[in-house]
């Protein structure tokens, strides 16, 4: 039987749920302090010239902006002759999580995914899962303009760019509520990483990334079956 919380009266569980709240809130203090902190980093200049290939063709970094004023770049891997199945889970579930910048945009920025792979290589992937963001191919690619970062965020000025902010590893988890979701239940993420209380449920095995071989939105997309 799987291991739970013990079991108190409704007086005692608010209680503590207070307290935890005074945690919580001092939580939420930090974060918008450091994003203030963010605001006001120092930005230095790339070459916005660069140029990836698109589905419209190549294009460059400016371009990218479409008009707008911010850019965030989101760095997808890619395996090479993997197939569907076998591309990166990580990534997956990061993008996943981001389908729509609708209201990015209404703020002024834009979104694009940079990929790793060849543009003909990816772009049948692009329209299996489904995904409408624009993506770009890094292959060949080396320039002071692209970012080894995951996530990157750019400002331009006139016909100039500037990179304000790049994150990576954990970093990335702002784009993937599912795990802030998965924060908030008993069991958490059941990743063995995790501090949780002796009997709580992990699985080495099966991570939130995968399942049964394929990343696990994949199974969702159309045609997908557990012999495909």
């Amino acid at each position: 039987m799987t291991a739970t919380p013990p079991i108190v009266d409704r007086d005692t569980w608010q209680r503590e749920r207070d307290e935890l709240l005074v945690r919580e809130k001092a939580h939420t203090r930090a974060g918008s302090a450091l994003a203030a902190q963010r605001r006001r980093l120092p930005m230095v200049e790339v070459d916005g010239g660069v140029t990836l290939l698109g589905a419209d063709g190549p294009r460059t970094v400016l371009d990218m902006f479409e008009g707008r004023d911010q850019l965030l770049t989101l760095k997808h891997m890619w395996h090479h002759g993997k197939g569907f199945a076998g591309q990166c889970r990580g990534c997956t579930a990061t993008l996943w999580n981001f389908q729509d910048a609708t209201y990015l945009e209404a703020r002024g920025v834009s979104f694009a995914i940079w990929c790793e792979g060849p543009y003909d290589e990816f772009a049948p992937y692009r329209e299996f899962m489904g995904y409408t963001a624009p993506w770009y191919s890094l292959e060949g690619v080396d320039s002071p303009g692209i970012s080894d970062g995951w996530l990157n965020a750019y400002l331009r000025v006139g016909d100039r760019v500037f990179q304000t902010f790049e994150t990576d590893g954990r970093g990335v988890e702002v784009m993937m509520p599912a795990l802030q979701l998965l924060d908030l239940t008993t069991y958490g993420r059941q990743e063995e990483w995790e501090d949780s209380p002796e009997g709580w449920p992990q699985d080495p095995t099966q991570s939130w990334f995968m399942r049964d071989g394929r990343p696990i939105p994949q199974w969702t997309r159309p045609g997908v079956t557990p012999t495909s």
